[in-house]
């Protein structure tokens, strides 16, 4: 079922990249906030499933007997929740980090097309913004190694 869940999530994916590339060729247009709406709606239900049963229906991918050998193999839930919380934390940072290049960047440019002058303490700003994911990705480190 979980398979099954991920192949559903991903031809819906592809179907919305595949129609926006075709929408916009043909300059087609709509509601913006209607087409976002439906195609994380539909994805938003697929993933919603996939947990569900991930929840309630065992892991399909398991092994049924374990053994002496699948057991020292395994990963505590413990181990789960470093790498989780070490992946949240990159995750994250990179996120705001795009936010605040975005906006810093933007509005670095303005500047430097009004005076030429102000390139290098423009370049300071969108570097302090970069710096976010850079202590997300300390954090990272610290929650995986120490």
């Amino acid at each position: 079922m979980q398979i099954i869940s991920l192949i559903l999530a991903a031809a819906i994916s592809i179907g919305t990249i595949i129609y926006g590339y075709k929408a916009m060729k043909k300059r087609k247009t709509g509601s913006i906030k209607k087409a976002i709406l439906t195609t994380a709606s539909a994805f938003g239900l697929v993933m919603a499933g996939a947990i569900i049963s991930t929840l309630f229906g065992g892991n399909v991918l398991a092994e049924t007997v374990p053994t002496a050998e699948t057991a020292a193999a395994g990963m505590s839930i413990g181990e789960g929740l470093k790498y989780f919380s070490a992946a949240l934390s990159t995750g994250i940072a990179t996120i705001a980090t795009g936010m605040a290049v975005g906006s810093v960047g933007s509005s670095a440019i303005g500047a430097i097309s009004e005076d030429q002058s102000l390139l290098g303490k423009t370049l300071i700003f969108v570097g302090m913004a970069e710096g976010i994911s850079i202590y997300g990705m300390i954090i990272s480190i610290l929650i995986l190694f120490v």
